[in-house]
């Protein structure tokens, strides 16, 4: 899809939030697990953890702004290190890292900031890593049309760290590239390169 307009609104999934539901089936969760929620410190626990999740779900929307690419500027745009706090949709524990995200211009470029707000519209919902990664660069795809696309996600996932195994301090290296990106191997090991990423 040809992006035909400089300003886009990108609105945030997390519309239709039921605080108030949300709070008593926090309360009702903790009770059936055993906790009391008598005590001073635990009464309005239910309250904090809906709306930690609230915010955890809702991304901040935000104006998408393209420039024309006047200068024919034709080698890569790489935003590194990007802070990614989503949650795994397995067991709805965190998981936190960094994105590297980057691309080769066609006819537009994207506003700089805005690549940090596409990474957190993307991952402030119930997330798979692998999903987000493949969901931000097809978007950077159909939006900007650009020549190359480049997309490398690492992530330590508390689901995994925290429980079950708990491989303290392991990371999940997630990558989608299309484009020459994909299928130059020179272009692709210049962009591992570049972003430091271990895949």
């Amino acid at each position: 899809m040809p992006v035909d307009s400089v300003l886009r609104i990108v609105h945030a999934p997390g519309a239709g939030i039921d605080l108030v539901a949300a709070q008593r089936a926090a309360g009702d969760l903790l009770r059936a697990l055993g906790i009391s929620l008598d005590s001073e410190s635990l009464k309005d626990t239910p309250e904090r953890m809906a709306r930690a999740y609230s915010d955890l779900f809702t991304p901040r929307p935000f104006t998408l702004t393209t420039f024309p690419n006047d200068e024919g500027y034709d080698e890569l745009v790489l935003a590194k290190g990007i802070p990614v706090r989503s949650v795994c949709e397995h067991h709805l524990l965190p998981f936190v890292g960094v994105a590297h995200v980057g691309y080769l211009p066609g006819e537009r470029i994207l506003g700089l900031s805005k690549l940090a707000r596409v990474v957190e519209h993307f991952a402030c919902r119930p997330q798979v890593q692998e999903r987000l990664t493949k969901q931000l660069a097809d978007w950077l795809t159909q939006q900007l049309q650009p020549k190359r696309v480049g997309v490398v996600i690492e992530a330590e996932h508390t689901c995994m760290t925290l429980r079950g195994v708990q491989a303290v301090g392991s990371k999940t290296v997630t990558s989608t590239l299309l484009g020459s990106l994909r299928e130059d191997a020179r272009s692709r090991q210049g962009f591992f390169a570049l972003t430091a990423a271990r895949t």
